[in-house]
């Protein structure tokens, strides 16, 4: 039997209410479960997981006030921030998202600790959220230690000052500066007491980056502040603030450690295969500079898919410009990089790239390279 239209109205109308009162359960089990995803922290010294990899902590320890902040599922935001210090002392806290060990706390599947030299690269971003109505810092915090300590305050500390905000500065004091990762930094070193500092502080605010905490690292080394036998113990991003800073926030934070490994594919420099190499290296000097010629033979069983070559270039050497290859670094410790046309080198294949520098004194090669963190020999 065909319903009269004023039942069929009435049956669509019951219908319309029963898909509006589901669409209606529906949004609220979306703001639950949104609102759930967001883990509040208020202890001193809390910390959840995100993504299955990294660690949140709200890290209040130079204040009795309150700070709180929000674990989302890329990163963290501050919500509370109460009280203040001095700004020509320590800050009041570091609220971060690690990957790696910060005292005995270690991020699920971390690689970290991991010996400098079995790193090929460290690729990490991160995109933040500033505030005005604040005094404070958004930093990276790297930590290197000569042994693969999981505890306690580490021997060096690497800060990379993405953006300042009020009368603050960096440990120690300017000591000049230079071209990191393609940026120029200011540079400031010093010692909190424990363990030296080492800051890298941006001229203006980067809101985001992809880059290599290698660079870094490396550049670290060629001052003398670690060696290629030391750890790193983890990679920490966020803020120190000395005033306020509620609203702050991370919005996404990514890091990974690439060893060198066939079981940790991807990421730039990682060989598809093993990493056996041999670099010939064919200078030609002269009072006051030099050019060099390198080959890199890939005398392993696979195809490297992407090549970093580390060396240290000798006191009194410094690289002008080069050709077929990008660098990070002119000076001391320096990393070559493929460009586009050379990044595939087949088994028993080779890459060539060179540069041009100035020179003082008795003029010597570098002692040493590796591909991708694995020693090279030399022809």
């Amino acid at each position: 039997m065909r319903p009269s239209p004023h039942h069929a109205h009435s049956a669509r109308g019951l219908l319309g209410a029963l898909l509006t009162s589901l669409v209606s359960l529906a949004a609220l089990l979306t703001a639950s479960s949104a609102a759930r995803a967001d883990t509040t922290i208020c202890q001193p010294f809390g910390s959840t997981t995100i993504q299955g990899r990294y660690v949140v902590q709200n890290n209040r320890w130079g204040t009795n006030d309150t700070q709180c902040v929000a674990a989302t599922d890329s990163g963290f935001r501050i919500t509370q921030a109460d009280g203040s210090v001095p700004t020509n002392g320590a800050p009041k806290s570091y609220p971060s998202v690690y990957n790696g060990c910060h005292y005995t706390n270690c991020s699920p599947g971390t690689k970290l600790p991991a010996q400098l030299s079995t790193i090929s690269s460290a690729p990490s971003s991160i995109s933040y959220t500033y505030v005005n109505n604040a005094a404070y810092n958004a930093s990276y915090d790297i930590w290197l230690d000569p042994t693969p300590r999981t505890d306690g305050v580490n021997r060096t500390e690497i800060m990379i000052w993405f953006n300042k905000v009020g009368p603050i500065q960096p440990i120690g004091s300017p000591v000049g500066t230079a071209t990191v990762a393609g940026r120029e930094w200011q540079l400031w070193s010093g010692s909190n007491g424990s363990n030296d500092v080492l800051s890298f502080v941006a001229p203006s605010a980067i809101t985001s980056w992809s880059f290599d905490v290698m660079d870094f690292v490396r550049q670290t080394v060629s001052r003398g502040l670690a060696q290629n036998n030391w750890y790193m113990t983890s990679v920490q991003a966020g803020f120190e603030p000395w005033q306020n800073g509620a609203g702050l926030a991370v919005n996404s934070f990514s890091s990974t450690v690439n060893t060198g490994s066939t079981g940790d594919p991807g990421g730039p420099g990682n060989p598809g295969g093993s990493t056996a190499c041999k670099v010939s290296y064919g200078a030609n000097a002269w009072q006051g500079g030099f050019t060099a010629d390198v080959t890199i033979t890939n005398t392993g069983s696979s195809r490297v898919s992407g090549w970093k070559l580390a060396f240290t270039l000798p006191s009194g050497q410094q690289i002008t410009n080069a050709w077929n290859a990008n660098l990070s670094g002119s000076s001391g410790a320096v990393t070559a990089s493929n460009v586009a046309h050379n990044g595939e080198v087949a088994a028993g294949g080779q890459a060539t790239f060179g540069f041009q520098g100035t020179s003082s004194g008795a003029f010597a090669k570098p002692s040493g390279f590796s591909l991708n963190g694995t020693a090279c020999s030399t022809a």
